[in-house]
């Protein structure tokens, strides 16, 4: 298993950076034969550039080729075909952050839950109701369960013994406009936090936060994208805070956040100096408040951005590798990266403008490489406590890599 030891991630005592990716859909391609084969494709094309964790959902709630019929209720060849991606993911030396359920209406979320409780004679109005009714909370907790108590039909490991999971994700970014003050949220953290725990106490857990700023924090507000950002009911001090969370979760997505518009070289420059305040605050509150890692699990750009061009994402590739890299150095709390989202051709019905194809984005291909030989050095030159002041004959190389920033 991968562990958390203070403000690293560790593998056998030594530290584990991450370089990573997120292809959401791995699930509901598997479980057609027909297009089973793009989950292996995924597999070997992100080894191939030295990944090592890779992000996918472990839901389907209600919907086309559905996990979760209905409360408890699941296709069976749907949950064959999660075993098989956790097998795909083991045999190419990748672990996994399985995402529990959604806060969007993609793939059933809370919303989905919200349905079913309605169909069994609750009266609720509001999606949010999902985080504070006793009958949805109980829903959720069973597919908690299920799911971590499921033996793979590949491996015959239990999920929860499995080391190819490296963490737990309590929902894909969750929100509860509906309750501002964040207290409603942070009730069900809690509690799902704890429960996952009680089930599997080895796995690390996170919750799936984009990193918000809320009214625990009025300081910090000010590094939010925009005013709304505050009012989502999320607050990603307190929230990490809770016990049972391990390590703590940020998006980073300025063309969507920031005020939509077309993208030139003032508004690259804009969007680049706000990744780098963002994530650097999100480093320091990690190692001031939270005592723990800080993963950047989303990041990237969208294709349909209007004046998107390829330069421009490679420059945000290497932003939040430069960022990423300049905690690395300092054995700081910055544990790694997850871009938004890796796809092999052929899966260009599932594009929702962020993918990267590895086999024809020849540059951005490089850059994450590069970013995976430098992280792949420090994960093997020194133990979890080593704060980089020791000197490694090893740090010749090392250095070479670092200033070899242009491609």
């Amino acid at each position: 298993m991968v562990e958390r030891k203070g403000m690293q991630f560790t593998q056998n005592g030594q530290p584990f950076y991450v370089n990573g990716f997120n292809t959401y859909w791995m699930m509901v391609l598997a479980a057609d034969n027909s297009t089973r084969g793009k989950v292996t494709e995924v597999f070997q094309q992100a080894s191939a550039v030295g990944m090592t964790v890779g992000r996918t959902w472990a839901f389907n709630d209600g919907q086309w080729r559905a996990l979760q019929k209905s409360p408890s209720v699941y296709d069976e060849e749907v949950f064959k075909a999660l075993d098989f991606v956790v097998s795909e993911a083991r045999k190419y030396k990748i672990r996994l952050i399985l995402s529990l359920v959604n806060n969007w209406d993609a793939y059933g979320g809370k919303a989905q839950y919200v349905k079913w409780g309605n169909a069994s004679g609750l009266n609720l109005t509001s999606d949010d109701d999902f985080f504070t009714n006793p009958t949805l909370r109980n829903f959720y907790q069973s597919h908690v369960r299920t799911v971590l108590n499921r033996v793979n039909t590949y491996t015959n490991i239990t999920y929860k013994n499995d080391p190819t999971i490296f963490a737990w994700e309590l929902m894909n970014e969750p929100r509860c406009p509906s309750d501002p003050s964040g207290d409603k949220l942070q009730s069900w953290i809690q509690e799902m936090a704890a429960f996952v725990k009680s089930i599997d106490a080895k796995h690390l857990v996170e919750i799936g936060l984009e990193g918000f700023y809320g009214p625990s924090a009025p300081a910090r507000t000010r590094y939010n994208p925009n005013s709304y950002a505050a009012q989502v009911g999320t607050d990603f001090i307190r929230n990490n805070q809770a016990l049972g969370v391990d390590f703590a979760t940020v998006h980073v997505y300025p063309d969507t956040w920031i005020s939509p518009c077309r993208i030139s070289p003032a508004v690259s420059n804009s969007f680049l100096e706000f990744t780098s305040s963002w994530m650097q605050s999100h480093v320091e509150d990690a190692e001031m408040y939270l005592g723990m890692p800080v993963l950047f699990t989303e990041f990237g750009v969208s294709a349909h951005d209007p004046g998107f061009n390829t330069s421009f994402r490679d420059m945000m590739l290497n932003t939040v590798y430069k960022m990423t890299l300049n905690s690395t150095r300092k054995g700081g709390a910055g544990a790694g990266s997850l871009v938004w989202q890796v796809f092999p051709q052929g899966a260009e019905f599932m594009d929702d403008g962020y993918a990267v194809y590895l086999t024809r984005a020849h540059t951005a291909s490089k850059i994450i490489s590069l970013q995976s030989k430098r992280l792949a050095i420090f994960n093997s030159l020194c133990s979890w406590r080593c704060k980089w002041g020791c000197k490694k004959k090893n740090h010749t190389a090392l250095d070479a890599l670092l200033s070899h920033d242009e491609l």
